[in-house]
């Protein structure tokens, strides 16, 4: 574990923007907490500290829970105090007839009005509140007119993050007798292929296996249908990445999950890595076992 810790703090008003903050710096890998108590703040940064097993942390603070806000600044003063953190505080902040009309959209009331009050009132005292914290915020980003992707990017440019090092790629064989995987995003079915079960010294090894690895591939069927999906996944992952998304879960299946889906995972990972995304393997079928009648 690196020697100083960082601590990006997000705070804001309320309906500019924080959780789809929060969710991108958790898909950059932070640890990320959303609205711990500004008082725990120094014990908890203590105890990372003492654990040794997180560098990066990610905390919203905001008006949901109004008896701890006069802390806010208080403990971001004692972190900016202490040697081993490095402490970045974005302010989120919005147009008040934007934010009232996000809270009609919702139907949501707002923190300060949960008693009485109309938004706008709300949203006035939430300012007035939040002023000193704003002028203290090394970073304020104005969402009146951005939409929630616009703000995930402006936020991996602030930080520097390349996409490669936040997207990433899981693919997956499976047997189609044991069930599709339920998360998939991609699901292409090789039963058409011919199948290394029905030669008797392949049937107990798996498509990791050499001998099952070459069988498969040495099909011509397999030599056309593996360049058209390449060049199928070449063209939309792009577009995946381009609308936001952080991961693409490409299953490949055949009847059991054991070879020619494994075969051919294999293949698709070595390519996607070698383009330079990040990708896992996984074969969840690929050690069982269960004899069926109809292997089409």
């Amino acid at each position: 574990m690196a020697d100083t810790l960082e601590l990006v703090v997000i705070t804001g008003m309320s309906g500019a923007g924080k959780t789809v903050a929060l969710q991108t710096f958790e898909d950059l890998g932070y640890f990320c907490i959303d609205n711990m108590p500004p008082s725990l703040l120094p014990k908890f940064w203590e105890l990372v500290k003492e654990s040794g097993k997180i560098s990066r942390i990610c905390l919203v603070i905001d008006l949901r829970s109004r008896a701890f806000f006069d802390e806010i600044m208080s403990a971001v003063d004692s972190l900016d105090n202490t040697s081993f953190i490095t402490t970045k505080v974005i302010f989120l902040d919005s147009k008040d007839d934007v934010l009232v009309s996000r809270y009609k959209e919702t139907r949501r009331s707002h923190p300060l009005t949960q008693s009485g009050g109309t938004v706008l009132e709300g949203i006035h005292k939430e300012r007035e509140l939040l002023e000193d914290i704003r002028n203290r915020s090394q970073l304020v980003i104005d969402t009146s007119e951005t939409t929630p992707r616009q703000l995930r990017e402006r936020l991996l440019d602030t930080f520097k993050v390349d996409d490669k090092d936040v997207f990433h790629i899981e693919v997956v064989s499976f047997g189609f007798k044991y069930g599709l995987p339920i998360d998939a995003d991609i699901v292409m079915d090789v039963r058409f292929l011919p199948n290394p079960h029905y030669v008797d010294e392949l049937r107990p090894l798996t498509g990791l296996d050499k001998p099952v690895y070459d069988y498969v591939m040495k099909q011509p069927e397999t030599e056309i249908f593996y360049k058209k999906f390449i060049d199928l996944l070449e063209y939309i992952i792009p577009g995946y990445k381009k609308e936001g998304k952080t991961s693409v879960n490409i299953a490949i299946g055949c009847t059991g999950g054991q070879h020619r889906s494994v075969a051919l995972s294999e293949r698709t990972s070595l390519q996607l890595k070698s383009a330079g995304y990040q990708v896992n393997t996984t074969h969840r079928d690929r050690t069982k076992r269960k004899e069926t009648v109809n292997r089409s």
